[in-house]
């Protein structure tokens, strides 16, 4: 059972989208936390120690202890800090749709948003249509429903947005065509990702977009720079 003086720490970076799941899920459910910036070029002592297998951001300490990975940090905060609002759904089916979905988007869209944006010479064969695909069947899931699960924003929703959010700053970026196909044919996730952005627990984790882009533009050419 958490208590009043606990220790809560993530190790972040500004705009990083695993990190930006993490932060959403602490200030949803209220959990008073520590957000301590890392430079992934630099990683602190502190960063290397907590996650000596993936060296990678985001890292939740809580009490001096590590747990790693954006996904299973949303589940424990959901599991400690047992109040509402609840953010996986009680419903062991809809637990473990919620669940199903998020290991999806974990798996396919970022990697393949990755391969439209950031290899030479334009996208990868096949990788616009795959990433649309993906989002095609998103807006499905979705429906007509105000956020995944329903009337309530939760699990699902905050392991989509942060990669949504980068798609669509990507595309404003590096413009590939993707943008009014996007608008067109994806209304639903459109109309959800605003309502997404109205929340304080969202809002409050939002990078600078100016700086944003700029970090994506310096980012692709690096990567770009280091391709065969």
């Amino acid at each position: 059972m958490a208590g009043e003086k606990e220790e809560v720490v993530l190790l972040s970076f500004w705009c990083s989208p695993f990190a930006m799941k993490a932060r959403i899920a602490l200030d949803e459910k209220g959990v008073p936390h520590e957000i301590r910036e890392e430079n992934l070029t630099e990683k602190s002592h502190l960063l290397l120690t907590m996650n000596p297998v993936h060296k990678k951001v985001p890292v939740l300490i809580h009490n001096g202890k590590p747990i790693c990975e954006s996904s299973l940090i949303v589940e424990y905060v959901d599991e400690v800090w047992t109040h509402e609002p609840q953010l996986l759904p009680s419903d062991p089916y809809l637990r473990a749709q919620a669940r199903f979905w998020a290991d999806l988007i974990d798996k396919k869209v970022f990697s393949t948003a990755w391969s439209v944006w950031f290899v030479k010479g334009g996208p990868k064969e096949g990788a616009k249509e795959e990433l649309m695909e993906t989002l095609k069947l998103l807006e499905s899931e979705l429906g007509e429903k105000a956020y995944f699960c329903g009337e309530r924003f939760g699990y699902l929703d905050l392991s989509f947005f942060p990669y949504y959010l980068w798609i669509r700053q990507l595309e404003k970026t590096i413009e590939t065509g993707l943008e009014v196909v996007i608008e067109a044919e994806l209304p639903k996730l459109e109309g959800w990702m605003k309502r997404c952005m109205l929340r304080e627990s969202v809002s409050a984790s939002l990078p600078d977009l100016d700086k944003l882009r700029d970090y994506i533009r310096q980012l692709r050419k690096k990567k770009i720079d280091t391709q065969a």
